[in-house]
């Protein structure tokens, strides 16, 4: 900490993590550490899946390559930090490092949010306008969906770091949590944090509410569509390329609207450290798992790719 006058302003940060209990610091680095290995292998396999099998080429994979990527890039922003957390001493981060990683993890969070909304509005078109589908979701279509994703995420990443780390942070350094985030940060401020507060809870609302009602509009018109087939097998067809997504949208927004859509005299830090090692390390997991077991076309796409690389690896030997 710096003195500016007879204020002390903080200049680094003291991350708190998940636990103090020593003998659970070994374990949880080797779980945390396994969780962030199948993140990546996972998500940059979904990647390189979709790139390399053209029968991948498909807006719904594309948005999937995108979510992916999404999920790559906000764990990264938190996991590292998380495992060297664990590690004797290192639990220091700058103020301009904790600033880096509020924006991405704040930034591609929000981004996943809206391409979980662009997924249901695309699997709507799949399913109630198969004849339009081809001219519904063309290329202009979903690059305008995941360029105004990735936009949203930014804009918003944006106002909430400069409205962050413009208040004073005099009173501790430490920071309860195992990363950036702002509501912990919020609490340790000086400064008046009213029109913080309503920032936060304006966009996260938004967010929340406006995508998850282009979601649930989405899914209550597909399941019309579903009740009124004839045929069995499209019901379990239909039902089967929804529910994995269903099952990633369940999640997430369960712990964001947990974390986010409460007043800060409501949090307990405790309780939140929980809801985000969900939405910031283990969902970022399960989505390419959640998408692959149910998914037959992504397991032929995985067969023929390691087809190829064995015989190439043949030819190599």
């Amino acid at each position: 900490m710096t003195l500016k006058g007879n204020i002390s302003e903080v200049t680094e940060f003291i991350l708190v993590g998940l636990t103090d209990a020593v003998e659970l610091q070994a374990p949880l680095f080797i779980i945390f550490t396994v969780m962030y290995f199948i993140t990546l292998v996972g998500n940059l396999g979904m990647i390189m899946l979709t790139l390399l099998d053209a029968r991948l080429h498909t807006p719904m994979y594309f948005l999937l390559c995108n979510l992916s990527l999404v999920d790559c890039i906000y764990a990264s922003a938190v996991s590292p930090k998380v495992m060297l957390g664990f590690l004797p001493g290192d639990k220091i981060i700058s103020y301009n490092a904790c600033a880096a990683q509020m924006f991405f993890f704040a930034a591609f969070a929000t981004t996943e949010s809206f391409l979980l909304a662009s997924m249901a509005y695309d699997r709507y078109a799949a399913v109630c306008k198969p004849l339009h589908y081809a001219s519904t979701m063309t290329t202009v279509a979903c690059v305008l969906l995941t360029s105004s994703s990735y936009a949203s995420g930014l804009l918003q990443s944006s106002l909430h770091v400069a409205f962050t780390f413009h208040l004073s942070f005099c009173h501790s350094n430490v920071v309860n949590h195992f990363f950036c985030d702002i509501p912990p940060l919020l609490a340790l401020s000086c400064s008046d944090i009213y029109t913080n507060e309503i920032v936060l809870f304006t966009l996260a609302a938004f967010n929340v509410f406006f995508t998850l009602l282009v979601i649930l509009n989405s899914y209550l018109f597909i399941f019309v569509t579903i009740l009124r087939m004839n045929s069995t097998e499209g019901r379990k067809k239909a039902f089967s390329t929804c529910s994995s997504h269903l099952t990633t949208v369940s999640i997430f927004y369960g712990t964001v609207i947990f974390m986010y859509l409460q007043p800060s005299s409501s949090h307990s830090m405790d309780t939140d450290k929980m809801a985000s090692v969900f939405y910031s390390m283990v969902i970022p997991m399960l989505n390419p798992l959640v998408y692959s077991l149910r998914n037959k076309e992504i397991k032929s796409a995985f067969k023929k790719v390691a087809g190829k690389v064995k015989s190439s690896l043949g030819l190599v030997y």
